[in-house]
């Protein structure tokens, strides 16, 4: 869809000035269409990377030209607001689960990836067979694949890094320091860890690739939309106005009232997601929200 060559323009102007991945060009064998049937039909993999919140639609879209032989590749982060399910189970619900599905998640900025940058993440699904093909052909000088079955730790962990990515640039807005960074990443590690096992995933796999990884680099990446968002509302910004100047999804706003419903669900506690929905709220300040997770009551570090 859209034009050959990548682009990179940033709000405002020409629809035809670029405006994602400036200066790279897509392979010449890649032939973008806007027809969505044309896209998908006959294809071995059908990749879904669209926002979270247009994914349910796009895929109802797509999935009568979606045949049975099709592996589906999700590479969307993020819960449902409506239903709190994760991408798979979306996509399973809307192609009647005829098709097997991958996700892929880890630490993997979009621009570094293009550029040929080394980079490594995860493949998960339920489907051995499914997900080895997606390791075989998608691998590439540049990425590097590794295998798992624990699909649900693998989204928890995609989705909820983008909330304390935000609490990280809040961290940074308000110049907090690399210690309350350091605190800040491990505490969430757990948050995400917790939830994460509350959905039938794996401990071990927060600890990997889509847990640790993909958190350290999107809470510290300068290419990091969420952590952007932290950063100018530690600044004192106000949230319409960040994402007013925003031509990228920050997955992170939709996600952290989801995630706290689904915590909810669960009967977790989940003290960083709670602070970040009343900063986005505007019902606390982000100095406000430090201030409450500070003085909360201390604990053993394992409770």
């Amino acid at each position: 869809m859209g034009t050959r060559r990548g682009t990179c323009r940033s709000d405002g102007g020409d629809s035809n000035e670029p405006r994602y991945l400036c200066g790279l060009s897509l392979p010449p064998d890649v032939e973008p269409t806007s027809c969505l049937e044309s896209a998908v039909r006959d294809a071995q993999f059908v990749v879904v990377a669209v926002p979270s919140h247009g994914l349910r639609s796009v895929v109802r879209q797509a999935s009568p030209s979606i045949g049975p032989q099709t592996v589906i590749v999700s590479a969307t982060k993020g819960l449902e607001t409506e239903s709190l399910r994760r991408m798979s189970q979306v996509i399973e619900e809307e192609t009647t689960a005829r098709c097997p599905v991958v996700v892929l998640s880890g630490p993997s900025f979009a621009a570094e990836v293009a550029a040929g940058l080394p980079a490594a993440v995860l493949a998960a699904s339920s489907d051995q067979q499914a997900g080895a093909k997606v390791q075989e052909q998608f691998r590439s000088r540049g990425l590097r694949l590794y295998a798992s079955d624990d699909v649900a730790g693998v989204e928890i962990g995609g989705a909820l890094k983008n909330v304390i990515a935000i609490a990280a640039g809040v961290v940074e807005g308000l110049g907090l320091g690399h210690n309350a960074m350091a605190a800040l990443i491990t505490r969430g590690l757990a948050e995400i860890s917790r939830l994460a096992c509350a959905e039938g995933g794996r401990r071990e796999t927060l600890a990997g690739l889509s847990g640790l990884g993909d958190l350290v680099v999107t809470c510290t990446g300068d290419l990091s939309r969420n952590r952007y968002v932290g950063l100018e509302l530690g600044r004192g910004g106000q949230l319409s106005d960040i994402l007013a100047h925003m031509h990228m999804v920050a997955e992170g706003v939709r996600t952290t009232g989801a995630a706290l419903a689904l915590g909810a669900r669960h009967g977790l506690e989940l003290p960083i997601t709670a602070q970040m929905s009343a900063v986005l709220e505007e019902r606390t300040s982000a100095l406000e929200a430090v201030e409450t997770l500070m003085g909360r009551r201390q604990r053993a570090e394992g409770e």
